[in-house]
């Protein structure tokens, strides 16, 4: 049964106490609170509040005030030398936490400064090359105060986020974003709820800006993030492809049993076909094998009379997640790399699954 809490009766468990009954607490405050739609309806109401405090950060974009500003904080991030020194307290701080997380890993080199450490020493990572980016809902955090003080001593640029135009932080700071002040889908209107989803959303939107306006690319993007899913997704062919001995190929005056030789000797279930120049031409494979060996052939017939001509290539330089859309669209296992028309490694679709592209 569903319920919710409510203060157990004195007298009735001082008396159970007294005959030396177990009383159990949480049962004896445990009431039937409603049916399970009431409930989706609360978590919908949310929602649907969460979605309002977004719309209205949306439409603040269309402010001429607040896009100017928005630029201008854009314009400082980008000048900075040092890096982005992100700072709140409380949900802020958290939210704070994720802020500097994703600019750091979009090529905005960021840290988290938490307040009450910042009082005891940790304030000597802020070097005068750096810009402090503080939030905070009501720009009226005590904990902040030793930050602010030691921005305006050495003349660091401080950056705000909050929702009180009159409060100390968006007085203090240079450049200040004055946040929607947003319903809180907390029903006492004190849990913050909304306004931190509404931080999130700005910080994301500051971070993807910040991206474009370093053409901040997929490599880039690999770069920090070598591990895992998604640096599998950023994988380049060239780092898993086959190459020198281990290609398999043949010349096209090849014979069927030179070729079905060669693909023996490299296990990839294919070869390539070059010309004379390294070019490739063509591709036989186990299937052609099959397809082609039905008793009348002679295995000293040319390779190049029953290949595929003008096979499925891929760069070196492509993402191994492209060539795997490649191999699926064409339902093939295997892809020759080229460069330049030359060809220069083997990519199977074994090498993609061990690397978990796939």
């Amino acid at each position: 049964m569903i319920g919710v809490f409510v203060p157990a009766r004195q007298g009735s468990r001082h008396r159970a106490e007294l005959k030396g009954e177990r009383v159990s607490t949480l049962a004896s405050k445990i009431v039937p609170f409603g049916s399970g739609s009431r409930i989706v309806d609360t978590a919908c109401r949310s929602l649907s509040i969460a979605a309002g405090g977004l719309q209205a950060l949306e439409a603040r974009f269309s402010e001429r005030e607040f896009a100017a500003t928005f630029l201008r904080m854009v314009g400082m991030l980008m000048k900075v030398r040092g890096r982005v020194i992100v700072t709140g307290i409380g949900k802020s701080g958290i939210v704070a936490r994720k802020m500097t997380a994703t600019l750091t890993s979009t090529g905005t080199p960021a840290i988290f400064l938490h307040p009450a450490d910042a009082g005891h020493g940790d304030l000597g990572m802020v070097t005068p090359d750096d810009v402090v980016l503080m939030l905070s809902h009501s720009g009226e955090s005590t904990e902040l105060g030793p930050i602010i003080q030691y921005c305006k001593r050495f003349a660091i640029p401080l950056l705000g986020m909050t929702a009180q135009p009159q409060s100390t932080v968006a007085q203090a700071a240079d450049i200040c974003i004055l946040m929607p002040d947003v319903q809180e889908a907390c029903p006492n209107a004190l849990a913050p709820t909304t306004s931190t989803t509404v931080q999130m959303a700005f910080g994301d939107a500051l971070a993807v800006s910040l991206m474009e306006m370093r053409g901040f690319s997929a490599d880039d993007f690999h770069k920090f993030h070598p591990n895992g899913r998604l640096g599998a997704q950023l994988i380049k062919v060239r780092e898993l492809m086959a190459r020198d001995e281990q290609v398999p190929m043949v010349r096209e005056d090849a014979s069927l049993l030179d070729a079905t030789i060669e693909m023996t000797r490299a296990r990839l279930g294919g070869t390539a076909v070059v010309d004379r120049n390294g070019r490739l031409i063509g591709a036989f494979t186990d299937g052609d094998l099959r397809r082609t060996v039905t008793g009348k052939q002679n295995l000293t017939e040319p390779v190049g009379r029953f290949m595929t001509q003008t096979p499925q290539a891929v760069g070196p330089d492509e993402l191994a997640s492209e060539a795997l859309h490649m191999m699926h669209e064409r339902n093939i296992m295997l892809l020759f790399v080229c460069e330049n028309g030359r060809l220069t490694g083997a990519l199977h679709m074994h090498d993609l699954l061990h690397a978990g592209v796939a």
